[in-house]
């Protein structure tokens, strides 16, 4: 969380989806406010895991799109740009999720 904060992410969130999720165990969602900052975080969870040997199961997505998901296996990180953050709306979707950590 210290690594999107640093990037000053908004509207961060970390759902424990353990017991509701088959694939995963936590989601990481974060907002950048711009195509520029989206990648700035996505590049700053890159090479900060990478230096600790943990490198991505799958990624898709590209700053250009809105959206990153990065997926560490048991952590699924989704970096939105704020127009797919409120279209996509995935803290409805996993509402039943139990909310771990929230900043603003």
């Amino acid at each position: 969380m210290d690594i999107i904060s640093d990037k000053q992410a908004t509207d961060i969130l970390l759902l424990d989806t353990r017991g509701i999720c088959s694939f995963a165990d936590y989601f990481v969602i974060c907002t950048g406010e711009s195509t520029r900052q989206v990648k700035a975080i996505n590049d700053a969870i890159s090479e900060t895991l990478k230096k600790e040997d943990i490198r991505p199961l799958h990624e898709e997505g590209t700053p250009d799109s809105g959206w990153i998901l990065m997926d560490y296996g048991d952590v699924i990180v989704h970096i939105f740009g704020s127009f797919e953050r409120d279209y996509y709306q995935l803290d409805k979707l996993w509402g039943k999720a139990c909310t771990k950590v929230r900043m603003p």
